[in-house]
């Protein structure tokens, strides 16, 4: 089964300690670190459209940025405004349900830490 909005909104929920921040989208908080949120696309010309079937998620370190980009370019790409972030874009019609799972969890425990010192 592939996943929509609804699936990120009551995956990131199930984590402990998240919050959700009031969005037109979806934005998900943990420790008021934010582990997966709406794709805000900015478009020259054109005023930002929040997307709710693309989600933002943390992924740690640059290495796992590109890991991901290159080994499932059909399901992860990035933004030049998110160059040196660790964050990549997830097309939501195209990954599935148990996927999505693993990598909020994933990015849920990782902001869920505190930073190192």
């Amino acid at each position: 089964m592939l996943a929509t909005a609804d699936d990120v909104r009551r995956l990131a929920l199930a984590m402990p300690e998240t919050v959700e921040i009031p969005s037109d989208g979806f934005d998900f908080r943990v420790h008021n670190r934010g582990f997966i949120w709406s794709y805000p696309e900015r478009e020259p010309g054109k005023p930002r459209r929040i997307r709710t079937d693309v989600a933002v998620l943390y992924v740690g370190d640059e290495a796992e940025k590109q890991a991901l980009l290159l080994g499932e370019p059909a399901l992860f790409f990035t933004v030049p405004s998110y160059d040196g972030l660790p964050l990549v874009m997830v097309r939501l019609p195209s990954v599935t349900v148990d996927r999505l799972e693993e990598l909020i969890t994933d990015a849920w425990q990782m902001r869920r830490q505190p930073p190192p010192p």
